[in-house]
């Protein structure tokens, strides 16, 4: 096995297209066992509703933003992010991304933020806390390949869209949603004024945000809205269940383009598709965010001021959501 192995380094030395022929096998391959974890947690979800597994309960850690609206009665609206196919864990958000969150609670006091949800895992587990792999995703993250963590949750970005493993993975990614509002806020019962779900998805989020609202519009009763910023989505998970899609773009980022160039439901003669439908009856809102491109310090979530002016790309972005008329009772 380890003359094999040293061959084939032998045969690759120096040559960088077969480099990347074996990085692309590498991926395909990858891509293939991907679904494994996806189907071991619905197993395992099938052991508990069967009574089957031993250890069922487990203590829910407080989320991040529960502090800011634990006193307060009024609360009729849940702020879910759902972050990029960048995120290591459910608890790596960016300076940007706090602000971002920080500031639009602030803003709206009848709402709660939930941040703590990992959209790349069914089971709501961080890179870190994958016994067989957490390794090398540790490793990844000291040494900022941040490129592979990105392809892994590509990964899971594409499950969400696929019609064979992505009812399992979104159903997964709901229920983490409703455990984590429930522990940020307790969820409402009963409630003069419907419940509002506001699911904000950047990059490959938008995807998975869109997938879970198949699930969170049945067993909740709230008003299903998805802030797409810079989100890349395949146009039929979801469009069917959604309220409104609200997509920001910004003006320099050409990523969120490539998704409407690869999946054929985005394409605008395929008329009958979710998302042409939620597009001819007023469901489907693009929105223009600025000059931002699509990460960075000049992200949508970027410390960086805009020009020689005072405000930086996070406030912009805050101004463009905050402008949207969701926030009415």
């Amino acid at each position: 096995m380890l003359q094999f192995i040293v061959r084939i380094l032998i045969w690759l030395r120096g040559e960088t297209l077969k480099l990347l022929f074996l990085a692309g096998v590498i991926l395909l391959i990858w891509g293939t066992v991907a679904p494994v974890g996806t189907l071991i947690w619905w197993l395992h979800q099938g052991a508990e509703t069967l009574g089957l597994d031993m250890n069922q309960t487990k203590k829910l850690p407080e989320s991040h933003f529960s502090h800011r609206t634990a006193d307060s009665a009024n609360i009729d609206c849940y702020i879910i992010f759902l972050p990029g196919v960048g995120d290591f864990s459910a608890d790596q958000l960016t300076a940007g991304e706090e602000f971002f969150l920080s500031r639009l609670v602030q803003l709206h006091p009848n709402c709660v933020a939930v941040s703590d949800v990992f959209p790349y895992s069914a089971a709501n587990e961080s890179l870190g806390g994958q016994r067989l792999l957490a390794p090398l995703w540790r490793a990844a993250k000291r040494a900022n390949a941040d490129v592979l963590i990105k392809i892994r949750n590509l990964w899971r970005f594409a499950i969400s869209a696929d019609s064979r493993y992505g009812p399992i993975y979104n159903q997964g990614i709901a229920t983490a949603i409703v455990e984590r509002m429930d522990a940020a806020y307790p969820i409402p019962l009963s409630h003069h004024q419907p419940l509002k779900v506001i699911l904000i998805g950047t990059s490959g989020g938008a995807q998975v945000a869109l997938g879970a609202v198949s699930y969170l519009d049945q067993w909740l009763n709230a008003q299903m809205i998805v802030v797409s910023v810079g989100g890349s989505f395949d146009g039929e998970t979801g469009f069917e269940e959604v309220d409104h899609v609200y997509h920001l773009q910004g003006r320099r980022d050409w990523v969120d383009d490539i998704s409407s160039i690869v999946f054929a439901s985005r394409w605008r003669w395929t008329v009958g598709s979710p998302f042409n439908q939620a597009r001819l009856q007023g469901r489907y809102t693009v929105v223009s965010s600025g000059p931002h491109v699509h990460d960075g310090p000049e992200g949508y979530f970027g410390k960086a001021f805009v020009g020689e002016g005072k405000t930086t790309y996070v406030e912009l972005m805050l101004q463009a959501v905050n402008q949207l008329p969701i926030w009415s009772k």
